[in-house]
C-alpha cells in the first residue's frame, strides 16, 4: 500500500540527510495537520456562525423563530439596546408571541427562523 504522504515525506528525508534541518518532516506533518482542522473543521464552523449573524441581523417583524430552549414564535417587536451604533446587534431585545404568551428573548438566543408570518395590523376589536 502507497503512503499518501510518503512522497513529500521521502523528498523532505532526502533534504535533511543533504544538510537540511531534521525537524523538517516533522514540522511539515505539523504544518499539514493544522491546514487538515482548519478546513475541515474550523472553517464550515466559521461560515455557518457567520450565516447565523446575518440571518439574525435581518431578522424583522412576522418571522416566525425558535428559540435556543425550544421556544417557537412570532416576532412581534424588536428593541436595540446597543448605543454602539449597530455593532453588536445580539444584544437586541426581540419580543415574541408564542401562544397566549408574550415573551423577550435577546436576539443572539435565537437559535433559527422558520420563516415568515403574514403581519396583520394591530386592530383594537376584540376577538370573537
Amino acid at each position: 500500500m502507497i503512503n499518501p504522504l510518503g512522497i513529500p515525506f521521502a523528498l523532505l528525508l532526502q533534504a535533511a540527510g543533504a544538510g537540511g534541518s531534521a525537524l523538517s518532516p516533522f514540522m511539515f506533518e505539523f504544518v499539514l495537520i493544522v491546514a487538515i482542522i482548519y478546513f475541515i473543521m474550523w472553517r464550515p464552523q466559521q461560515k455557518q456562525r457567520k450565516q447565523h449573524e446575518d440571518s439574525l441581523k435581518a431578522l424583522k417583524r412576522g418571522d416566525e423563530i425558535v428559540t435556543a430552549g425550544g421556544v417557537v414564535g412570532e416576532v412581534v417587536h424588536i428593541r436595540e439596546v446597543s448605543k454602539d451604533g449597530g455593532g453588536n446587534r445580539l444584544d437586541d431585545r426581540v419580543t415574541i408571541k408564542s401562544g397566549e404568551s408574550r415573551l423577550i428573548v435577546e436576539r443572539g438566543r435565537i437559535a433559527r427562523i422558520i420563516g415568515t408570518t403574514a403581519v396583520t395590523p394591530a386592530t383594537n376589536t376584540p376577538p370573537a
